[in-house]
């Protein structure tokens, strides 16, 4: 997951007394969202290693279809909750400039090489407004921050961002630029994680709201079990309108609500249960970034050379071992040596393309009283 606009802190300790020194204390980050961020990224890797086992299998298939009816909405609303700040300070467009903008430039360019080369089609055509695969996350989460200040200054913003939905549903005719029905389709999760506040996520961890939610997402898995032979999977996708699901248009209206409502129940079933200690994997929740750009290239590789053409791999035992890669595999793509080697790319700092203080460089004052006199450029904020 793109790191956070704003950092999820405990509170600050108390100050020492007086006859102690203080000292400057950087707050320590919440595990509870380090935990949820992890497990995340989990969920959307096991979900890309399970697609390919769940043509004959079941199982995959009920466990597949769980998965995607939330965590890519769990994703958009924890990124949501995290960009409440962003407020174009030059220090945060900065930020969004350099951990959103340029990654994805690098990425989407590399996936493009990496498939012609994989496929041997030096052809295929390169397109920074046609995200391929995972970048189109990337995409939508610069377009959401952009127009974050607009949700903010709404009286009532999730209504307004569920009907673009709905638009994004029944329009056929939108277009793909910019994946631009995910975009909508997924705004209202963004918009929700917006409007949320810490004490929302406090109430839904008590014991009596989890214990509630805990038989909500078995219930989930059963439904999804039973649905498993006919229930098309494309329809968590927000590709494109309803019509590609064989209905009519205007099937937009009810089902985009219907989905959002489960999306979120399944998401506050998942939230409900991630741990608030500090685990061994809760470090692993500030690189989940490196992550999900990473690999996507994995997935891919693995579906150009047909390694799910073992049929081992389509036994219970097979579909086990898919998941422990899948887990094992993500969980060393967000450790430290990883974004140590990689975050020139996918954290740069570049300092050097940015002015350096608080404001632009000062002008000559213009004569006294002369028509038309600009106002003063504004100084900028601190970066942050």
């Amino acid at each position: 997951m793109p790191e956070d606009v704003v950092q999820h802190t405990r509170p600050a300790p108390t100050a020492p007394p007086d006859r102690e020194k203080p000292r400057a204390r950087r707050a320590s980050r919440d595990p509870y969202f380090d935990n949820a961020k992890y497990l995340t990224i989990v969920l959307v890797a096991c979900g890309h290693a399970w697609e390919p086992l769940t043509y004959g299998s079941r199982a995959a298939t009920a466990a597949y279809l769980t998965v995607y009816a939330f965590h890519m909405p769990a994703f958009a609303l924890i990124s949501g909750y995290f960009s409440r700040s962003f407020d174009m300070a030059p220090g945060r467009l900065k930020r969004l400039m350099t951990g959103v903008v340029l990654p994805y430039v690098v990425f989407e360019t590399a996936y493009t090489l990496f498939y012609r080369w994989a496929q041997d089609d030096p052809g295929y055509p390169l397109s920074l407004l046609d995200p391929w695969y995972v970048m189109w996350f990337l995409v939508a989460l610069f377009i959401w921050r952009l127009t974050t200040p607009l949700w903010l200054m709404l009286r009532h913003p999730l209504p307004v961002a569920l009907g673009l939905a709905m638009l994004a549903a029944v329009s056929p005719d939108l277009g793909g630029d910019v994946s631009i029905q995910r975009v909508l389709g997924f705004l209202p999760f963004f918009v929700l994680g917006l409007t949320l506040r810490p004490e929302h996520f406090e109430r839904l961890r008590t014991r009596r709201v989890r214990l509630c939610l805990f038989p909500v997402g078995l219930g989930a898995l059963v439904v999804a079990y039973g649905v498993a032979p006919w229930f098309d999977a494309g329809w968590f996708y927000h590709r494109g309108s309803v019509t590609g699901q064989g209905v009519s248009r205007w099937a937009g209206v009810l089902t985009t609500p219907a989905l959002f409502c489960l999306a979120v129940l399944l998401t506050a079933c998942f939230l409900a249960w991630v741990p608030r200690r500090q685990l061994w994997f809760t470090a692993l929740g500030a690189g989940t970034m490196y992550g999900y750009l990473l690999h996507g290239f994995v997935i891919k590789w693995a579906r150009f050379r047909d390694w799910y053409a073992v049929e081992w791999l389509h036994t219970p035992l097979g579909e086990l071992a898919v998941t422990a890669l899948a887990v094992g595999g993500i969980t060393l793509l967000c450790t430290a040596p990883v974004r140590a080697a990689l975050r020139g790319v996918v954290e740069p700092r570049m300092e050097w393309a940015f002015r350096k203080g608080d404001a632009p460089p000062a002008k000559a004052a213009p004569p006294a009283g002369a028509a038309g006199d600009a106002a003063p450029a504004p100084s900028r904020a601190p970066e942050s």
